[in-house]
Parts: structure tokens; C-alpha cells; sequence
């Protein structure tokens, strides 16, 4: 890759980071209120129709938005938007059914028979998170980037409003507040989408024409995708199952903390790489994109996940209060996992951009397998931290082995993938030698900690305005 490109790949990444930065700002900053206002339990019932929707949400297009960013013609792209819209639509339909005859049985042997009177509000999220997950997609293929910066704004205002408003109602709220986020965006990408000039000669022979010329999609990626996100939303359904709403609102709000930077940078980055892959693939250059990407993503990704691994429980405490300390040590335990789902989930479209999605189907079938199955050793102890300990050594080293496959598709050796890491990680220890220092002196208040994670975030943040002064460099 030129300078030329690496620097517009920078400024892209940028243009989205910065532009969603005061979205995920929004979200950290009510975090803290939101966990004073509402119960572990009010949040494991968020949890389980967080998941429920995303389970059906992900197939509501049957992956065809993947295919959006390819077409070099801006017209099939937009028949392909066209197809999407019309899938969701019909998937939407079969959720009311769903819901409206077997929401009762469904939350009720999930643990949570409280949200059958609410499970209404499922449609209507999938319905949102399908138009904005395809018009999310073609603006990537526009390079719209700042339009979808501002539309993330729009998703955390209008969710953090409504859950802060009406926390008297309890958790009903919280879905509220997440179904309106859901609307928010998608109906702030429907307007300007609909009036490009591409949309004007939709056909539905050209529609068919092209959900035929692109069926691997939804025979390979609709089952990767649901695959996928089963291996991320099926485990908060299990352990509601096993453990109860209390146990699983825990664990939720541990991974949506840990999820921000990778919600923030990740997915930001993530969808540039597959602005920018096709074409690189098409010039011979796709094993530079990749390997240049890991190792941006490894240098930004641990420092932070060692500050969570040596000051979790103590962070959490001070950032939410007492009674969620358990889940900072649930963060110690899940940080190395979503460390690793950091630096290799942007470049999981590669299977799309290379058309394997036979493979990306394999890799996420034997994800979701063996995390499942390490929360069923671990929930036969009965004991909810073995389960979440095992979960999280699981997933990490299906995710560490997941990196080295999607180095070996573009042809870089497996010690090329994994040196990224090796030498971030001199790196990051230099960067929270405070906390390392305090846990070696054996200094265990919580005063002691929190000085030691400010000075070691202090040094972090540094670090990283030297990557952004480099990335800023002509």
C-alpha cells in the first residue's frame, strides 16, 4: 500500500473514530448513573432481548448487505440495498408471529418471563437494526463515513435519554431506550439514502438478478453470521438459563464495557478495511492491508486490556459502585478474549471480500461449539465464575487460532500474525508499569489501585497521541 493510500486509509479511520468518539463518550459517561439507577437483574432482562434480537436481527437480510461495498457498478449495489430491505421486511413479519404466539414459552424458559409482556417490542427492533445495519453498508461503499459518525450520535442520545428519564418504570426502560436508539439511526440513513441518484431505477428483475449472481452469501454468510452472533448472544441466554437474570445482567455489563474501544475503533477501522479491500485484492496488495491493520490494532488494544486485568475489580467498584465489583473481575477474566476480538474482528470480512465464506462458516460454527460447551462444564460445577472463566480462556483461544487462519488466507506466516502482539505487549507493559509496580509491592487498596490505573492510563494516552501524530504525518 502506497503513502498515498495508507494515509487516506488514516483519515477515514480517523474521520470515524472522532465523529463516533462523542457517541461512545455518551454512553461511558451515563454508564455510571445508569448502573446506580437500575439493578443487576434490570439489566439481565436488558441482556436476554439484547440477544434475542440480535440472533434474529442478523439474518433479517441473509447476509446480503456484505455484498454492497463489492459492485464496481453503483446501481447493482443499490438492487442489492433494494433485496435487503425487502428481507427485512419479511423477517419482521415472521418475529410478530413469533412473538405475538410463543414470546411467553420462549422468556419464560429463558428465566426471564417478565419480558413476554414487552416481547411486542421485538419486531420493531428488528425491523430498525435491519434498514440500518444494509443503508450502514452502503454508505461504507460511499465512503460516508461522517454520515455514519452522525448517526451513532444520534443511537446513544436518543437510548441514554429515554433510559435516564424513565428509570422509575424500571427495566421496561431499558428496552425502550434501546429500541429507540435502533430507530434513531436507521431512520437518519433512510432520507439521504433514498434520494441518490442509484435508487431510481430499481427493477425487480434486476433485484433477482442480483440475489442470484450473489446466493453464496446467504448460503455460506447467513449461516457464518448467525453463527457468529450466537457465539456472542447465546452465552447471556445461558447463563440466565443456568444462573438467573442477576448472574447474566453482570456479565452484561462487564462485555458492554469492555466493548467500547472495540465498538469506538474496531468496527470504525473495520468497515474502512472493507471500503478499502476490494481493492486491494484487485491490485495484489490485500497481505500488506491486513498485516499494517493487525499490527495498528494490536499497538492500540493491550495496553488497556492489562490496566483491566490488573485493576478490574477496583475500577468497576469506584465507576459503578460496590455492588458491581464482580463484574471488574469478570473483566480480568474476559479482557484477553475481547483483546483478541479487537484486533481480528474487523478483518473477519475478508472472507467475504476473498468470496470463502465456507470457511468463515466453519471457524464460526466451531466458535460457537466450544464456547457453548465451556459454559455447561462450567455450569455443572453450578458455580457461575468457573463458567465465566472457562468461557472466557475458550473464546480466547478460538479467537487467538481465528487470527492465524485469516493471516494464512492472504498468504502471511503464522509468526508474521502473532509478532504484532508480542512486541505490543513490550510496549504496553512499559505503559502500566505504575499498576504492575503496585501489584509487585503487593499494595492492595483500592486508593493505592485507582492512582496507579490513572497514571498508567496517563501514560497510555501519550502512547497513543504519538500513533496519532504518526498517522497525521504526510
Amino acid at each position: 500500500m502506497d503513502s498515498s493510500s495508507r494515509n487516506s486509509f488514516g483519515k477515514d479511520v480517523l474521520r470515524l473514530v472522532f465523529g463516533t468518539a462523542g457517541a461512545q463518550a455518551l454512553t461511558a459517561l451515563a454508564a455510571p448513573l445508569l448502573t446506580r439507577l437500575y439493578t443487576p437483574e434490570n439489566f439481565g432482562l436488558l441482556a436476554v432481548y439484547a440477544s434475542m434480537a440480535a440472533l434474529v436481527g442478523v439474518v433479517a437480510s441473509l447476509r446480503y448487505e456484505l455484498v454492497i461495498p463489492l459492485p464496481e457498478d453503483g446501481e447493482e449495489a443499490a438492487h442489492v440495498v433494494a433485496v435487503c430491505l425487502v428481507l427485512v421486511g419479511i423477517v419482521t413479519i415472521l418475529s410478530s408471529v413469533i412473538a405475538i404466539f410463543f414470546g411467553g414459552y420462549v422468556c419464560s424458559l429463558l428465566g426471564a418471563p417478565t419480558l413476554a409482556g414487552y416481547l411486542w417490542l421485538l419486531p420493531i427492533g428488528v425491523l430498525f437494526t435491519g434498514i440500518y445495519t444494509a443503508l450502514n453498508y452502503w454508505n461504507i461503499r460511499t465512503k460516508s463515513f461522517g454520515v455514519i459518525a452522525k448517526t451513532r450520535w444520534k443511537q446513544a442520545l436518543s437510548s441514554i435519554v429515554i433510559q435516564l428519564g424513565g428509570f422509575k418504570l424500571g427495566a421496561v426502560t431499558l428496552l425502550f431506550g434501546q429500541v429507540a436508539g435502533q430507530s434513531a439511526g436507521a431512520l437518519s440513513l433512510l432520507r439521504p439514502a433514498a434520494s441518490h441518484p442509484a435508487f431510481r431505477k430499481l427493477s425487480l428483475g434486476s433485484m433477482w438478478g442480483v440475489a442470484h449472481r450473489y446466493r453464496k452469501f446467504p448460503l455460506f454468510s447467513t449461516g457464518e453470521g448467525l453463527a457468529n452472533t450466537a457465539s456472542l448472544q447465546l452465552p447471556p441466554l445461558m447463563f440466565a438459563t443456568f444462573f438467573g437474570a442477576d448472574w447474566v445482567g453482570i456479565y452484561a455489563l462487564t462485555v458492554r464495557i469492555l466493548q467500547l474501544p472495540m465498538s469506538l475503533v474496531g468496527n470504525s477501522i473495520g468497515q474502512v478495511f472493507l471500503s478499502r479491500a476490494p481493492d486491494a485484492r484487485r491490485k495484489g496488495m490485500l497481505d500488506s492491508l491486513v498485516l499494517g491493520l493487525h499490527t495498528k490494532l494490536a499497538r492500540f488494544g493491550l495496553p488497556p486490556t492489562l490496566i483491566l486485568i490488573l485493576g478490574g475489580p477496583d475500577l468497576f467498584a469506584f465507576a459503578f459502585g460496590e455492588q458491581w465489583r464482580l463484574a471488574g473481575l469478570c473483566a480480568r477474566w474476559l479482557a484477553p478474549w475481547l483483546y483478541l476480538v479487537f484486533v481480528a474482528s474487523p478483518l473477519s470480512t475478508l472472507f467475504s471480500v476473498v468470496e470463502r465464506q465456507g470457511q468463515g462458516l466453519a471457524f464460526q460454527v466451531l466458535l460457537l461449539a466450544i464456547r457453548c460447551g465451556a459454559i455447561a462444564l462450567g455450569a455443572s460445577s453450578g458455580d457461575f465464575l468457573i463458567a465465566l472463566k472457562l468461557f472466557g480462556v475458550a473464546s480466547a483461544l478460538c479467537w487467538g487460532g481465528f487470527l492465524v487462519w485469516l493471516g494464512r488466507i492472504v498468504g502471511i506466516p503464522a509468526l508474521s500474525m502473532l509478532r504484532p502482539t508480542a512486541s505490543a505487549l513490550l510496549i504496553s507493559v512499559a505503559c502500566v508499569f505504575p499498576l504492575i509496580l503496585v501489584r509487585l509491592l503487593g499494595w492492595a487498596s483500592q486508593v493505592q489501585v485507582l492512582i496507579a490505573c490513572a497514571a498508567s492510563a496517563l501514560i497510555t494516552l501519550s502512547y497513543y497521541y504519538r500513533i496519532f501524530l504518526a498517522t497525521r504525518k504526510p
